[in-house]
């Protein structure tokens, strides 16, 4: 399953823009002919402005037809390899990985239970820790995400 996640998160990079098509502090519905995805970009990070640092977004993800979502988590830098990294939803904490493919992407085993606790939450803080050493909160809202992910249910 990992493996087809990884192929999945190179097309995302070669043919689409994805981050483009996000908005802050908005959950965003794309849908291409094979796949579709709802998203959103931080509203606040702790990164200092000197440092920099590539496109950061959360996507949760399908092919059309399967019922089977996926969530990933972009970092805008390669996360440390073994490192968990952590989904704070309201005061529960989920644990993410990278794998040494994609190191600069996240994955959980437990997408339906993120999924649900998305739904019922109100703001999602992604920690983790870059390939350097440096450590990153970023918060995003959960407004909107469950309307959202309905649409992502129905349209796909």
């Amino acid at each position: 399953m990992k493996n087809f996640l990884i192929f999945f998160n190179f097309i995302f990079i070669l043919f689409s823009n994805t981050a483009y098509a996000l908005e802050k502090g908005k959950w965003t519905f794309v849908k291409g002919d094979e796949y579709c995805y709802i998203g959103s970009i931080p509203i606040k990070t702790d990164l200092s402005k000197e440092k920099k640092r590539g496109d950061t977004y959360i996507l949760v993800y399908k092919m059309i037809g399967n019922q089977v979502s996926v969530i990933q988590v972009e970092a805008g830098y390669n996360y440390k390899l073994n490192k968990d990294i952590i989904i704070k939803i309201d005061s529960k904490n989920y644990k993410f990985y990278t794998t040494e493919d994609a190191l600069d992407s996240a994955w959980t085993d437990d997408d339906a239970k993120v999924i649900f606790a998305m739904k019922k939450g109100l703001k999602l803080v992604i920690t983790g820790e870059s390939s350097r050493g440096t450590i990153t909160n970023d918060t995003y809202t959960l407004k909107g995400f469950t309307s959202a992910f309905n649409q992502l249910a129905e349209d796909c």
